[in-house]
């Protein structure tokens, strides 16, 4: 199976996945790597779930997939393609595992190369990318590791409570 190895599984968002999208979107402490400024709704993201959620990536121009433990099922993050760009043929990534007791356990690096082998086998991307601020080691390293390049350095790009953070940008050319 394609979106599914021993340690994960990326699956589609399901209706009964709107509490935990609640719960994941308006935990202020993952605003911080993101661009949320405000809460979402329920109504907005049963809306979303219901209406985009259910669209391919050609037409919202953005893929979101629930990443799961196998062994369990259980829901431990997401990881989104957005920013599509099907001329050009790459795509902007996030990436978020949400309980701290969840990272490092190898399931953002495997959830991770499960999209890639989709991005290469089923859409047909020829490159993924993604931005994190320069400070998140973490996120440095994680890219680091997973074979993206260090490609660009955006000076004070990201604003959030601690003032203005550089943005580090990563590509890697899928083959």
């Amino acid at each position: 199976m394609l979106l599914k190895n021993d340690i994960v599984y990326l699956r589609a968002l399901e209706p009964e996945d709107v509490d935990l999208l609640y719960y994941w979107e308006n935990n202020t402490e993952i605003w911080k790597v993101s661009s949320t400024i405000a809460p979402l709704s329920k109504f907005t993201l049963t809306n979303y779930v219901m209406e985009e959620g259910q669209k391919d990536i050609f037409e919202a121009r953005q893929l979101r997939l629930v990443i799961a433990e196998t062994s369990t099922e259980r829901p431990v993050g997401l990881i989104d393609l957005f920013d599509f760009e099907p001329v050009d043929s790459r795509a902007s990534l996030g990436i978020m595992i949400n309980r701290e007791k969840d990272r490092k356990k190898g399931f953002a690096k495997n959830a991770l190369s499960l999209l890639e082998e989709y991005c290469k086998k089923i859409i047909n991307l020829h490159q993924l990318y993604a931005r994190t601020d320069s400070g998140n080691l973490a996120s440095v390293e994680f890219f680091k590791s997973c074979g993206y390049s260090e490609c660009g350095l955006l000076k004070d790009w990201h604003r959030n409570e601690d003032g203005w953070n550089d943005q580090t940008e990563f590509q890697k050319i899928l083959e």
